[in-house]
């Protein structure tokens, strides 16, 4: 397979001005190619290079594999990664070692967190030196040497070099493929004129820094393994090689795709995450595991133990199935909590991640007055979230969309509505004279239409006098089960001998002046887990209710409410 070079490497125009000044001696010209040829023909052949390319191999630290070596599987690549990580920390004592007038890369794996090594995802370092006297070598193609004690191969202070290979390059071709050679070849010093380059590189990286330079005269690579595949592109991104990291990335994409991949895809180090080129791999891990976990209940302990990149590849769903976005507000306390035991990293993590994540303008005032007293929460975070939610449930519906459709294309889409199993209501309570709410509840018409021919939907919960209500829209038969209509009840959620008297009425916005136009009013005594309504709430059979023409859906959308009032004495 390969991939044509549309994409190639274009210098700044300051950098090819400076490339400008390097005479003619090197045979460097500055920008890349036109042709999208292949130049396969051309690798380590000195009849189409300029320069030779010496390839020091050093050894990685001490008990250390490279992440795909003896690799069977993605989960093996991403245990020798974690695993690395770890050593890193324990061994952070190693330094590059600086030699006068040469420069040697200790090029240590890796981290995320090492604090010795937090340079270490940056441009890789390459070292120029000399050619020597008599270095002209006559032979077309070079294959490995080793180096010997007391030749010019450089050590040090943890080991020397363990071998060193020899290639013939063409500067224009590496030029034309990656900025890093690119500044090499033109930086404008004398080094860049020299025939003879150096770059070191640790023993684990040798294989896919092979790969990685046939890949840029050919287009193509020998590396087809999900782990060979990832080392690959982690060495294309030190050598900033963008078009390899793309070719990667989509052959990744093109693999079947697992929890442990999608994870560790998510984990890579920070500056290949950044890198556009593997954003279509990103983008296909975050969905992966967003359609996987789309409900949280199903698997609540796989969930719970997800890191943070995973949580937040789920939250960040809009087809997430909870049943109210009070359950992602408590599955994020408690995610936290599992996984932080200071209360500074939690106010931390929710601040910068998670918090962005829960949508609380679709939270209920009950829950939101939880979210204020929260240790977890800064309080001045704490307060702004839930004043942003209260203003948006006071905003006109229309407003509301209109804000909405604003952050479609965001990234954290507070205002966006997710697929609760739970329809969120908009409720106004009183407690004088009589404790009273009114509940508005609004469902689409495709909502509606997902009702025929035996469904129902249930509203979040609400509140009166310290009990749980809720209410459900249904398509049922009418009372002589002749035809199909529209539904409504009301229902207590607390189970149990308490008799709970109240009044209620029932309304719709109707056409022409879309008003709330009372339907049925009644009374009832609850006790728990019972429910009151009226099977046909219009009086019309579900077609005519449906109907394009129909008198109840204002700009596709169905607007309920519904009156509640605790009498003061239950009914004889």
């Amino acid at each position: 397979m390969r991939e044509a070079n549309g994409d190639l490497f274009e210098p700044p125009a300051s950098a090819m001005g400076s490339g400008s000044g390097s005479g003619s001696g090197s045979g460097f010209s500055p920008g890349p190619p036109k042709s999208d040829s292949d130049f396969g023909f051309a690798f380590n052949d000195s009849n189409f290079s300029d320069r030779i390319l010496r390839i020091e191999i050093v050894p990685d630290l001490p008990d250390f594999k490279s992440d795909g070596e003896g690799c069977t599987s993605i989960a093996d690549w991403a245990r020798n990664r974690k695993r690395r990580r770890e050593e890193i920390r324990k061994d952070n004592v190693l330094e590059p070692v600086q030699f006068e007038e040469q420069i040697l890369s200790c090029n240590m794996p890796d981290t995320d967190d090492g604090a010795g090594y937090e340079n270490q995802d940056e441009e890789a370092v390459a070292m120029i030196e000399e050619s020597p006297s008599d270095g002209v070598m006559s032979s077309q193609r070079l294959g490995d040497e080793t180096a010997q004690s007391g030749g010019t191969s450089l050590t040090m202070e943890c080991s020397s070099v363990l071998r060193v290979k020899s290639l013939h390059i063409s500067s224009p071709i590496l030029a034309a493929k990656s900025p890093f050679f690119y500044k090499l070849f033109s930086n404008g010093m004398r080094e860049s004129e020299q025939r003879h380059v150096t770059l070191t590189i640790n023993a684990s990286e040798e294989v896919a820094f092979m790969d990685l330079l046939n890949y840029m005269y050919s287009n193509t690579l020998s590396a087809s393994t999900p782990t060979a595949l990832l080392d690959v592109l982690i060495t294309a991104d030190k050598f900033e090689v963008a078009s390899c990291m793309r070719y990667c990335s989509r052959l990744l994409r093109n693999l079947p795709m697992t929890c442990e991949s999608a994870l560790l895809y998510l984990d890579l180090p920070s500056s290949v995450l950044m890198a556009e080129a593997v954003q279509p791999l990103t983008d296909a891990a975050k969905q992966f595991l967003a359609s996987r976990y789309k409900d949280i209940t199903k698997f609540p302990d796989e969930v719970l133990n997800l890191p943070l990149a995973g949580v937040e590849a789920v939250l960040a769903s809009d087809d997430l199935q909870v049943a109210s976005e009070d359950a992602v507000y408590d599955f994020v306390l408690k995610w936290t909590r599992s996984h932080y035991s200071k209360q500074e990293e939690r106010r931390g993590v929710l601040a910068s991640k998670l918090g962005r994540l829960i949508r609380f303008p679709y939270m209920t005032c009950r829950k939101l007055r939880k979210v204020l007293s929260c240790n977890d929460f800064d309080p001045e975070l704490a307060s702004k979230v839930v004043l942003e939610a209260l203003f948006f449930k006071a905003e006109a519906p229309y407003r509301q969309r209109s804000l909405a459709a604003e952050e479609a294309n965001g990234i954290h889409r507070r205002f966006v509505e997710r697929t609760y199993k739970y329809r969120p209501v908009k409720v106004v309570e009183f407690e004088l004279p009589r404790q009273q709410c009114i509940v508005y509840l609004d469902l689409k018409r495709e909502e509606c239409t997902h009702l025929f021919p035996s469904g129902r939907v249930y509203s979040q919960a609400f509140h009166l006098g310290g009990q749980g209500f809720f209410l459900s829209a249904h398509c049922n038969m009418d009372q002589q089960s002749s035809f199909h209509c529209f539904g409504l009840f009301l229902g207590m959620q607390e189970k149990g001998s308490v008799a709970f008297a109240v009044d209620y009425e029932f309304a719709a916005r109707s056409k022409p002046s879309e008003e709330y136009v009372s339907k049925y009013k009644g009374n009832y005594t609850f006790t728990g887990g019972k429910a009151v309504g009226y099977r046909n709430l219009f009086g019309i059979p579900w077609t005519a209710f449906m109907s394009d023409d129909g008198p109840y859906f204002i700009d596709g959308i169905l607007h309920l409410r519904a009156e509640l009032t605790i009498r003061a004495s239950p009914p004889p």
